[in-house]
């Protein structure tokens, strides 16, 4: 195996361009010049963004095509740096038989809390408000996931290792019934979103706590952040911006008390869902970690 280079920090091959080309004349547009104070600052949710903008800020103005500096800046987001997420298979789908209750609930919801979308699509919920079957199947219709990690950035040479500990660690799985039990609002972590979910508390809630334990272990021994301390599975159905965290749970709370007095579901959950497997999402593949055995 062909040894790997140095990877050049963007100052050292910002400084090579500068001195091939004696008077560069680069401009950067204002709106990105604040992200040029840590430009290889990596998120967790989003690991690869601020190398795509180097790209962007330097290459783009001054045309570099295939100049060395493209190329190389590049090179990091492809070989040396992936995204991991690990989530449930098959993607959990909402049944049809509960959906005509929840698209009612989700519209008063809607009335109430500026600014909802559906999760994902990035569609805004006000605009699906005429359409009952449309709302339905654009809200409700779409797959969903119970995320069992955080989605972080590893190395190329992490890849292998982690799904290798990870298939032994989850390899013994049994099918086991999940239910989506309450409404819930999470807020980010950086506070710029707040979500409207579903959570689980009750049935299911053991085994998927007992993989994320799976999971946070083989993220431990490879120097990744773990899961949160007191881990809530969920699936999100709708978001707002910034956190409107408490406001959004006073009206979910309410708009389930009035739902509740005129006549809505009696169930003690929202709906059920059978557990298929686990999978993990690395850069844009996706790994088959584990299948159910048959109970």
């Amino acid at each position: 195996m062909a040894a790997l280079l140095p990877i050049p920090t963007p100052a050292r091959l910002f400084h090579q361009y500068h001195h091939r080309h004696r008077q560069p004349q680069i401009t950067i547009p204002t709106r990105h010049q604040h992200l040029c104070l840590h430009p290889l600052l990596l998120s967790s949710t989003h690991p690869i963004l601020s190398v795509h903008l180097i790209i962007y800020k330097l290459s783009n103005p001054l045309e570099f095509e295939a100049s060395l500096m493209s190329k190389e800046i590049t090179l990091c987001t492809s070989i040396f740096l992936l995204t991991a997420a690990i989530y449930h298979l098959p993607a959990v789908h909402i049944p049809s038989s509960p959906r005509k209750e929840l698209v009612q609930f989700l519209r008063k919801v809607t009335d109430l809390v500026p600014g909802l979308h559906a999760v994902d699509i990035d569609v805004p919920l006000t605009s699906l408000l005429k359409d009952d079957n449309k709302f339905e199947q654009v809200v409700l219709g779409r797959e969903f996931h119970i995320s069992l990690g955080r989605t972080v950035p590893i190395r190329v040479h992490q890849r292998d290792s982690v799904l290798t500990m990870l298939r032994q660690k989850l390899q013994f799985q049994k099918m086991y019934w999940i239910d989506f039990a309450k409404w819930v609002v999470f807020v980010n972590d950086d506070f710029t979103r707040s979500f409207l979910s579903m959570e689980v508390i009750a049935g299911g809630l053991a085994e998927i706590t007992k993989q994320i334990d799976a999971v946070n272990e083989v993220y431990r021994l490879h120097n990744l952040p773990e899961f949160y301390k007191d881990p809530r599975p969920h699936i999100s159905v709708a978001w707002a911006s910034g956190d409107v965290g408490d406001f959004m749970t006073g009206v979910v709370e309410e708009e389930m008390k009035r739902f509740s007095l005129t006549g809505g579901s009696s169930r003690k959950h929202i709906f059920t869902c059978k557990f298929g497997g686990v999978k993990c999402r690395i850069g844009n593949r996706t790994y088959e970690i584990c299948k159910f055995q048959e109970l």
